[in-house]
């Protein structure tokens, strides 16, 4: 990896630093030769502190290190995308990142989907909302949906019609996501389970 620590006069370039679960950008800091080498032979995100004027592992006195995952070098070779794996909370106030962000996988639309389920349900208006009157008549009701809804994905999987597999997969989709939350959970606790599975 030829990085150009010569661009700047300090001879330090700027290293993101992502979580490589959720891609939450996590922190900014800046490294030189000295700490992207050590960051390589441990392991363990270390960056040149402006401010002691010195190598500083992050998490050196916390414990809340950055286990190292993987580093991408930008097209200039002047800045660093270096993906981890975070021992709790990496800001020095103690939140999740420096942008005072909770560190969660977030889904796009069906994250926002997922919090519409929320708000629907908190309403209880089962004469105004289908997602209120479901859970109102209780969980038995929501996962026989899902079992219904499983059932017709199939039946349009093996048919050739893709507008009508794509309408039951979404069905199907938007029921779980039902399910999900009626047992307490979301999308996210879902996906940690497949990503801890990944690891094995």
């Amino acid at each position: 990896m030829n990085v150009d620590f010569n661009n700047n006069p300090d001879g330090l370039v700027p290293a993101i630093i992502q979580d490589d679960c959720t891609n939450k950008v996590l922190m900014l800091g800046y490294m030189n030769a000295e700490a992207l080498n050590k960051t390589i032979d441990t392991q363990l995100v270390t960056f040149f502190s402006r401010s002691k004027q010195r190598l500083w592992t992050k998490g050196e006195e916390s414990g809340n290190v950055l286990h190292l995952i993987d580093i991408k070098l930008d097209c200039d070779s002047d800045a660093l995308l270096i993906k981890v794996n975070p021992k709790g909370p990496t800001c020095h106030k103690g939140t999740d990142t420096c942008w005072n962000e909770d560190n969660e996988n977030t889904y796009g639309f069906i994250s926002k989907l997922e919090e519409t389920i929320a708000s629907r349900i908190k309403s209880k208006e089962s004469e105004k909302s289908y997602v209120a009157s479901l859970f109102a008549k209780g969980i038995n009701k929501i996962a026989q949906k899902v079992g219904e809804e499983a059932v017709e994905v199939v039946i349009e999987a093996k048919d050739d019609n893709d507008e009508l597999f794509l309408e039951e997969s979404a069905d199907l989709l938007f029921h779980f996501l039902m399910l999900l939350q009626a047992k307490g959970f979301k999308m996210n606790d879902v996906a940690l389970v497949l990503y801890r599975r990944s690891e094995l």
